[in-house]
């Protein structure tokens, strides 16, 4: 039995996708595949799979040597566990670039496309049995599209990625202004939320020359209720910084919806010259306002840089 996951800090893409897969496989191959998550549902995925009637994946703790696995949603293994190259890696499908650092027992079916969401990827490599798609998986790969393209607001949106999205749509008889619009409302809603949990709900783990930082993002429609609380989440992100000994420092981006655009704390030296080199603003004070940011797989990883010594 192969076990199908994705990153740490599951998203709706990499959680629905373990689901999609593995639906696929159970259905129309002979492997039998079970699907799981590396941790805690954020609210949009929890909403996602109670709309759709789909179980939550079981949450896998821990994979031992030579257990036979798929990974869907990345390729980072900064993003899996630590020893994932430990375990018989036989598929990745993906839409990162490509990071580096995975070793496998043996050839492997490696599948990474430029679209902005792996469920596209999924959807091209099961087009074939599109009529055979239920409902519960078509509104999966529905809302993987519109979670990763922000609705199509995100520069990473292509119009293969849209045509999908359409498509499935079309099948459900679903609006998707108004779906996706119900997928928001429930992400914003992260009140009961920790300072810690909102730097872990959506985190990545980067290198950046010699240091190694946490890039974390908060997308919502209601940024204030995050930006006030502000002095909270430096303080866990110093008690974060004491804990994981691993990470130099976090770069934590509260990311508006609707107005396109991102406000990332700049609340020490460092992060103030990271964001000032990487992005060419001069960081006034803690925050600062990057216009037109909401991707950080294309608009922010691909752009940083340290400032020259």
């Amino acid at each position: 039995m192969v076990k199908v996951f994705g990153h740490i800090s599951p998203d709706t893409d990499t959680t629905c996708c373990a689901i999609l897969w593995t639906w696929y496989l159970n259905t129309h191959t002979t492997q039998k595949a079970t699907a799981h998550v590396l941790g805690t549902l954020n609210k949009e995925t929890a909403f996602v799979l109670k709309h759709w009637d789909v179980a939550e994946p079981a949450f896998l703790e821990s994979i031992t040597a030579g257990e036979d696995v798929i990974i869907v949603d990345t390729n980072n293994p900064q993003e899996l566990f630590s020893n994932i190259s430990d375990a018989n890696i036989i598929q990745v499908i993906d839409h990162h670039r490509l990071s580096g650092g995975l070793s496998t027992k043996g050839p492997l079916d490696m599948i990474i496309r430029p679209l902005a969401s792996t469920a596209t990827v999924i959807y091209d490599l099961i087009h074939q049995h599109e009529d055979t798609i239920p409902k519960p998986m078509a509104g999966l790969l529905l809302s993987c599209i519109l979670s990763d393209t922000l609705a199509f607001r995100s520069p990473t949106t292509t119009p293969h990625d849209k045509d999908v999205a359409e498509k499935m749509a079309k099948k459900l008889g679903v609006d998707i202004t108004s779906y996706a619009n119900e997928m928001f409302a429930a992400k914003s809603d992260v009140s009961d939320f920790t300072a810690h949990g909102l730097i872990n709900i959506d985190s990545k783990k980067t290198a950046l020359g010699d240091k190694n930082l946490r890039i974390s993002v908060v997308e919502t429609t209601d940024p204030a209720s995050i930006l006030k609380r502000k002095d909270e989440i430096v303080t866990a992100i110093h008690a974060l910084l004491k804990e994981e000994k691993d990470i130099d420092d976090v770069l934590f981006f509260v990311i508006d919806i609707f107005k396109e655009e991102s406000t990332v704390f700049t609340y020490n030296a460092f992060t103030k010259s990271v964001i000032s080199t990487s992005f060419g603003v001069h960081v006034h004070g803690d925050t600062e306002v990057l216009p037109g940011v909401v991707s950080r797989k294309k608009q922010i990883i691909p752009v940083l840089q340290l400032p020259k010594q």
